[in-house]
């Protein structure tokens, strides 16, 4: 191979990831004006859980958690129970939200510092153990909260049919 299609190899890669990374930061479609919507996001760090806990509006299952991620739900105006499915029962790990329509907010799934170790062996090379996460969910501005998601793999968005506000 010769330097010049070397350089083209590499002129066309360098195009074609700018053109991804321009494509996977677009913005997504606004939700329809009948609609809210609630994007959920998580940090991706090394010293944290990856665990993928169900994330939940109203009690039913919405999606995963998943370390670095994002995903948006688009939901009927109403009030939501959101929370992250973990080990422990805090009271403030959860929120509550009262959406109008073309209201857009931000949740961020945050694991807990706090693991309840356990495990067998006694001391004597008997093995393992393992850790128990909380999660918990906090509300961002969308000043603080888009930026991150910008950066954030695309987990995918919509309607779930099982988020509806309660009757």
């Amino acid at each position: 191979m010769t330097i010049r299609s070397l350089l083209g190899v590499l002129a066309g890669a360098w195009t074609g990831s700018v053109l991804f990374a321009a494509a996977s930061c677009a913005q997504m479609p606004p939700a329809a004006s009948s609609q809210a919507r609630i994007w959920f996001y998580r940090d991706l760090s090394p010293y944290s859980s990856l665990a993928e806990p169900y994330i939940r509006l109203n009690g039913a299952a919405v999606g995963v958690s998943q370390p670095g991620g994002a995903f948006y739900r688009d939901v009927p105006p109403g009030h939501y129970h959101i929370s992250a499915d973990s080990y422990l029962d805090d009271p403030n790990q959860d929120r509550d939200v009262d959406l109008a329509p073309g209201q857009e907010i931000y949740a961020k799934i945050l694991p807990s510092d706090h693991w309840i170790e356990g495990g067998g062996g006694g001391g004597k090379g008997g093995g393992g153990g393992y850790h128990r996460e909380t999660f918990y969910v906090w509300l961002y501005p969308a000043e603080a909260a888009r930026p991150v998601i910008a950066q954030s793999p695309f987990y995918g968005g919509g309607a779930p049919a099982a988020a509806r506000p309660p009757s």
